[in-house]
């Protein structure tokens, strides 16, 4: 356990803190089970580390990674065990899917140590998922998004940009693009460049490499996380990759299921298993009518991916401006913990009760004409006017 300890010292005395992820401040860090969930290369190691420097005494903490190697030849039951014995009460556990049955050892740790509290993270979504029935009692459950245009902006910048709510939007959008206005110079120009790379950190580490780097986040996520948790063929992912890359290159996708299943190469329930499989990897969004609700065999009537950094990288030439607006809106609304469903008219329908259009500074009221709480998010715009708000106002929700 020694070098264990060694290893967690080290990771704690080079993580930073100068910026901390909206989420920090909205867990429960005094539950005594924790999952934070969240797709690849969001930060959530980052976050943990962030608490336990901030927070907690190294002298009763622990951080481990269940990749390392160290679990080759030790149980993580003895570790905690012992971790335990001598004083230990917060042990954080990250990659938790990487260790075989984790469910089973989490869950008797969580028991039988009563005075030790678990943080637990993991990169495989669809890992995590299979655990809540085990496990639901015991952790409280919480997703870290991609970074919001917001936070984006203060990783990047070190400027702090209000939090607001979509109330706070839809009644106060002019003054409150006033005041971003005022701290920012172009909120516009902001937007621009987060629509390229700021859906993930590590776009510190070098923009030349960021779509490198996400596109081979997303081969792990489909060639690694997904055969772990399902029974999925070599083609199938071949035919995933596909599928991604079509939806990368469309206008806002609205699909005709037989056509775009003979374009990927497989039949309409397979796709739409696809469609589902992809959703919950956090790859795509499926856009559904609430009539019919989330299904595996539903078809959505919009599908697009994740967020607008995945457009950039997997898009070949320039990019459709209406998908990459649309996108943004329903990635930033949805990851605001709103629902987002597909209207009979405009475009997205937020928390059943208000429509919104989605388009350029010349887009007209002709859609929405007559209908109550509806409004433009228009791009192009530094400050709106009445009903017609500027689209990167709806980057400031987390």
């Amino acid at each position: 356990m020694d070098s264990l300890i060694n290893k967690y010292r080290v990771l704690l005395g080079s993580v930073q803190t100068g910026f901390v992820r909206g989420l920090a401040e909205r867990i429960n860090w005094k539950a005594r089970g924790v999952s934070i969930e969240g797709a690849r290369g969001t930060g959530k190691s980052t976050l943990m580390l962030q608490y336990l420097k901030q927070h907690l005494s190294v002298q009763n903490s622990l951080y481990v990674s269940l990749d390392d190697l160290y679990f080759r030849q030790h149980s993580l039951v003895d570790l905690a065990e012992t971790f335990y014995q001598r004083g230990g009460r917060h042990l954080f556990l990250d990659e938790v899917h990487k260790y075989e049955d984790w469910q089973t050892h989490v869950k008797n740790i969580y028991d039988f140590m009563p005075e030790l509290q678990l943080v637990v993270s993991g990169s495989s979504i669809l890992a995590l998922q299979k655990s809540h029935a085990d496990l639901s009692r015991r952790l409280v459950r919480y997703y870290l998004p991609e970074l919001s245009l917001r936070e984006f902006v203060s990783l990047k910048y070190q400027l702090e940009l209000p939090l607001v709510s979509l109330q706070d939007i839809l009644e106060r959008h002019s003054e409150i693009a006033a005041d971003v206005h005022a701290k920012s110079g172009s909120p516009v120009k902001l937007f621009n460049e987060y629509l390229v790379y700021g859906a993930y950190p590590f776009f510190r580490e070098g923009e030349g490499d960021y779509f490198l780097k996400l596109n081979q986040l997303i081969n792990i996520i489909i060639d690694y996380d997904l055969p772990e948790a399902r029974a999925i063929e070599l083609s199938t992912q071949a035919k995933m990759k596909r599928l991604l890359y079509i939806i990368s290159t469309s206008v806002p996708f609205m699909p005709n299921v037989a056509k775009l299943a003979e374009q990927v190469g497989t039949s309409r329930g397979r796709l739409l298993e696809m469609l589902y499989v992809l959703e919950q990897a956090q790859l795509i969004h499926n856009l559904r009518s609430s009539v019919h609700g989330v299904s595996l065999m539903n078809k959505p009537e919009k599908i697009f991916l994740h967020n607008t950094s995945m457009i950039a990288a997997l898009a070949e030439g320039q990019p459709d401006k209406g998908n990459l607006r649309e996108t943004f809106f329903l990635s930033q609304v949805r990851n605001s913990e709103a629902g987002v469903t597909y209207p009979r008219q405009g475009d997205f329908l937020v928390n059943g009760n208000y429509l919104f259009e989605v388009g350029g500074k010349n887009k007209t009221q002709v859609q929405i004409k007559d209908i109550e709480n509806a409004f433009l998010a228009v791009d192009d715009i530094e400050f709106g006017f009445g009903n017609r708000i500027p689209l990167w106002l709806f980057g400031l929700l987390y």
